[in-house]
This record gives structure tokens, C-alpha cells and sequence, in this order.
């Protein structure tokens, strides 16, 4: 009996879980569509009127040469060739950026804005990625034990006979707390001053990077107007390591909430279905009719 209530539990998990799922995806959708249409709309049309006007001031172009042109340019934004300046520009492919790029090749972030260009390059990428993205998974792993030991310690420290509940739920909102502040609350501070950037646009860079999505629409270090410090990309590989480590247990922390709490409102669910199952009315009970003799 009681391996078939856990097997019903389990399949009602699984159910809500699937269900919740793709709940969120369709709702995401919609949101994204109402959201950006428009704004899409809006620019594509903006970007004809400023191609019309542009082929007005300039008579001696036409809009084949116009339209080859804007594929060059385009070429060259996909290759990480930033149009903007001239041949001067710092490379891509120092040590500092390739550091960059190789962290977040095994990271799986992936921005898109550079990439191998040369055959040799692509199959070292394929076999460097293979490797070290597990070696990445078991570091990020070993870091996230490490942060959930001292934790757990703490809180063992910090434990008292009363209340120990309230500090445990004390010590780990700390814990969230100043890992959010080093973590995505200074960062974007820093990215806002360096890249010109709002602190929304800094802070909208440091989640989408730290949670592996990784656009491409802002990246660090890409202005050639700017000058940077050579280890400023380097530098913010290692932000990018520590911050997956501490977000990933964040993540773990906040799926296994999630979790318990679908389990427990389906076993409220079921206990209370078996108790109505059991405590039946009295009138639904079979009638006896007497028999006389």
C-alpha cells in the first residue's frame, strides 16, 4: 500500500512539475512577444527611413552599393570586429581577451560576439570544450561543497537550544545576502563606470552572464572609444567563476524549496483525499430494511 502511495505521489510530482513547466515557457513567450514586437516594429522601420535618407545625401551611391555595404559591416560585427574606429583598435585576441574567451567557453556562456575563425582554431575549441567543460561542472562543484561546509558550520556555531530554527533562516539570509551584494550588486556598480553603462544595464548584464544565457548584447570590454586596463577582462573571468559557483548553489537552493513544496501540498492533497475516501457520510451507508418474521 504504502509503495503505491509513493509511486501516485511521484507521478503527481512529475505531472505538476511538467505542467508548471511548460506553463512558465507559454507565459514567458507571450511576455517577450507583447514586450518587444512593438520595439522590433519601431527600429526596423527607424533603420529603412535612416537608409533612404542616407542614399538621399548621398546621390553617387545606390542601394545595391548601400545594401553591400551594410553586409560587410555586418560581416565584420560577426567575425568581433567592432566597425566603429580603425584598423588601430586593440585586438581581440590578446591575452587578457582570449583568457575571457576561454572562460566562457567552458562556462557555456557563449556570448556570440567572437569566436575561432581559422579551422585550427575551431577544432581546438571543440576538444577544449569537451574537456573543460566537465573540468568546469567539478570545480564549480567543488567550490559550491566548500560554500555549503562553511554554511553548515556556521550555523552549527551559531545554534542554540531556543531558536534555533530563527538562526539558522538568520544565517543563511546573511549568507544570501552579502553573496548577492559581492556578487551582483557591486559588479554592476563597476561595469556602470568602466562601460558607460546605467546600473539596470549593468545589473541586467551581471544575471544574464552569471546564469550562462549569455546574448551578446552586452559585453565587456568592446568599446574601441575606451581604453582598459589590460587585466580588466581577466578579471572579470574570475567574477565570472565565482559568481556561476555561488549562483549555481543559489539555484540548487531555491529548486530544492521549490521541490519540497510541491511535495508537501500534494501529500496535503492525497491525505486529505484518503480521509474524506474513509470518513463517509452516514447516509451513504447501505440501508437495512428489517424483516419480520
Amino acid at each position: 500500500m504504502w509503495q503505491i502511495f509513493q509511486c501516485r505521489r511521484q507521478i503527481s510530482l512529475s505531472v505538476a512539475l511538467s505542467l508548471g513547466y511548460f506553463l512558465y515557457l507559454f507565459l514567458g513567450a507571450m511576455m517577450f512577444q507583447i514586450l518587444e514586437k512593438q520595439a522590433e516594429s519601431n527600429t526596423r522601420d527607424q533603420f529603412q527611413v535612416a537608409k533612404l535618407r542616407f542614399l538621399q545625401n548621398y546621390t553617387c551611391l545606390d542601394v545595391n552599393a548601400l545594401e553591400q555595404f551594410v553586409q560587410i559591416i555586418m560581416e565584420a560585427w560577426e567575425k568581433g570586429l567592432n566597425p566603429k574606429g580603425n584598423a588601430t583598435n586593440p585586438s581581440n585576441w590578446d591575452f587578457s581577451n582570449s583568457f575571457f574567451f576561454a572562460g566562457t567557453v567552458i562556462t557555456t556562456i557563449g556570448y556570440g560576439n567572437l569566436y575561432p575563425s581559422t579551422v585550427a582554431g575551431q577544432v581546438f575549441c571543440v576538444f577544449y570544450a569537451l574537456f573543460g567543460i566537465p573540468l568546469n561542472l567539478a570545480f564549480l562543484n567543488l567550490i559550491g561543497k566548500s560554500l555549503n561546509t562553511h554554511l553548515l558550520a556556521l550555523g552549527r556555531i551559531t545554534r542554540r537550544p531556543q531558536g534555533s530554527g530563527a538562526m539558522k533562516l538568520l544565517v543563511m539570509a546573511t549568507y544570501l545576502a552579502l553573496g548577492s551584494l559581492l556578487v551582483l550588486v557591486l559588479p554592476p556598480m563597476i561595469f556602470s563606470y568602466v562601460e558607460g553603462w546605467s546600473y539596470g544595464e549593468g545589473f541586467y548584464f551581471a544575471f544574464i552572464t552569471l546564469s550562462t544565457i549569455g546574448f551578446g548584447d552586452y559585453v565587456l570590454g568592446t568599446d574601441p572609444n575606451k581604453h582598459y586596463i589590460s587585466i580588466y577582462r581577466s578579471l572579470a573571468a574570475l567574477w565570472i567563476i565565482s559568481g556561476l559557483a555561488w549562483l549555481a548553489l543559489v539555484f540548487s537552493l531555491a529548486a530544492d524549496l521549490l521541490e519540497k513544496f510541491m511535495r508537501l501540498r500534494i501529500h496535503r492533497t492525497q491525505s486529505e483525499t484518503e480521509e474524506t475516501a474513509v470518513h463517509k457520510p452516514d447516509d451513504l451507508a447501505p440501508i437495512q430494511i428489517p424483516v419480520q418474521i
